[in-house]
């Protein structure tokens, strides 16, 4: 059993502390040619932004593996995000999830969507949407593994790399 599996991998709310970590993690898909349409890394000012923003209703959850001598490690992140400005959408939330590269595969992704769904539903909401572009497999699988349905393609919405890029609709009610 390696040492990821021995230690138990908990998610609780974000805090300034977690932001160069979750910098990290993001930044790598920034780089990467089709996981977010963001085209420039973030610096650790905008990423303590982007926290604090994410504040109340809308909140991150990090989640972290106690490293030895007590320290914790960001192993991914996710939130949610306000759907569409109008007020009638105040029901409504996106979702966004992202695992450091090392800690794929390990259920990390499905331990943050699943928290997250229950932080949606206590906050109130109805609607969860996730859009993501349609060469992301592993994110389309976690979503639809934890009850999201197909709802809609954007064809050609974004251009990153000298790509076209599609984009997926999912959508779960709580």
């Amino acid at each position: 059993m390696s040492a990821f599996y021995a230690r138990a991998v908990q998610t609780r709310l974000v805090e300034p502390r977690d932001a160069a970590a979750i910098a990290a993690i993001y930044n790598a898909e920034v780089a990467a040619p089709a996981v977010t349409f963001d085209l420039v890394p973030r610096t650790l000012d905008e990423q303590l932004a982007w926290i604090d923003r994410h504040r109340g209703a809308h909140p991150v959850l990090v989640a972290v593996d106690d490293e030895p001598g007590g320290d914790e490690r960001v192993l991914g992140f996710a939130s949610l995000s306000p759907f569409r400005e109008r007020p009638a959408y105040a029901t409504s939330v996106e979702d966004s999830v992202y695992v450091d590269r090392a800690a794929r595969s390990r259920g990390v992704g499905g331990r943050l969507l699943g928290d997250l769904l229950t932080a949606a539903r206590d906050n109130g909401f109805h609607a969860v949407f996730a859009r993501i572009v349609d060469r992301n497999a592993a994110s389309v699988r976690l979503h639809t593994s934890r009850g999201f349905e197909l709802v809609g393609v954007e064809r050609e919405v974004g251009r990153k790399h000298g790509r076209w890029l599609d984009v997926v609709e999912l959508q779960r009610l709580l």
